[in-house]
């Protein structure tokens, strides 16, 4: 029998909690997984969500664990020292959920690491915690022994990728059957993240300059020069605060731009690349699928849907 444990932190995002619950915890897997919830002291937990849930265990479950799942928390202040320490202590395979990352980083336990988060949260926790290898674009990181997901429905895609691991994918493809939901995605699919405008920095002006143009064939180097900077120099303050580069921003805002167009008209693929300022249908699909792991047709086609009246 797999024992998992859940590490329930105050205060847990109840959905993150509910996930691994529903498919390892459900009654049709109690002859392959004992789930259990744990949190520093047995009682309730207090959820973002309003209401409270029960923790049956205390930290000493982390024990005898043989994976512990840490889901989201919130605020994402580090947990009290007993609680790092046992998340030290033990050997089991260690998973977080969402912005349950910030506790594995907190005990140390993502220290040279590739790992990822809620889109929201990774420029934080690649600040907080240099020493990580923060994916901000991908659904879920698998280093074999420590696994994070990215937030919400991305638990659901670990989740089954544990499982998938466990049982093999035929086991895996029931249990997705039974929660009605698409049996594989891979991790390394992106995350469908927005990349906003720095605000409050020197560097929002030339930002929203470029939004307003990107129709148009705008270099870094035009950046820079708006911003008033040698190009090296504008490079290293839109790192510092962006935490990319500007050529990576600048095509992360082209893809948002077509987004949008793919979502809200009927434009072609070719006048889309336009639009956008990505050129050519083919230099867009080539951008899609690198950061989006997908191609317009899909995207369309997944994000426009039909309208519930």
């Amino acid at each position: 029998m797999h024992r998992i444990v859940a590490l329930a932190l105050p205060d847990v995002v109840a959905f993150d909690l509910s996930v691994p619950a529903q498919i390892f915890g459900h009654r049709d897997e109690r002859d392959r997984y004992d789930f259990t919830v744990c949190s520093e002291h047995p009682g309730p937990v207090p959820t973002t969500t309003g209401f409270s849930i029960e923790a049956t265990a205390g930290l000493e479950a982390l024990t005898s664990a043989d994976t512990v799942i840490v889901p989201g928390f919130f605020p994402l202040d580090a947990p009290p020292e007993p609680v790092l320490n046992a998340l030290r202590g033990t050997r089991a395979r260690m998973v977080s959920v969402c912005t349950g990352a910030f506790a594995l980083a907190a005990a140390g336990l993502l220290d040279g690491r590739t790992a990822t988060t809620h889109w929201r949260d990774a420029n934080e926790l690649s600040q907080r915690f240099p020493e990580i290898d923060v994916r901000p674009d991908v659904l879920y990181v698998d280093e074999g022994e420590v696994l994070t997901s990215a937030g919400v429905a991305a638990a659901i895609d670990l989740c089954l990728h544990l499982y998938r691991i466990d049982h093999g994918a035929d086991h895996a493809a029931r249990v997705a059957r039974r929660m009605v939901v698409a049996p594989h995605r891979s991790g390394g699919q992106a995350q469908f993240v927005d990349r906003p405008i720095p605000e409050g920095t020197g560097l929002a002006q030339t930002c929203a300059w470029v939004v307003e143009r990107l129709h148009e064939p705008t270099t870094v180097d035009d950046m820079a020069r708006h911003a008033g900077y040698a190009p090296r120099t504008f490079a290293r303050h839109f790192r510092a605060e962006t935490s990319m580069t500007p050529l990576r921003w600048l095509t992360a805002q082209r893809l948002l731009e077509a987004r949008r167009l793919l979502e809200a008209t009927g434009m072609s693929v070719d006048e889309v690349a336009r639009r956008c300022g990505l050129g050519t249908a083919a230099n867009l699909r080539l951008h899609l699928a690198r950061e989006a792991a997908t191609t317009p047709t899909a995207y369309r086609t997944a994000f426009r849907g039909s309208t519930i009246r």
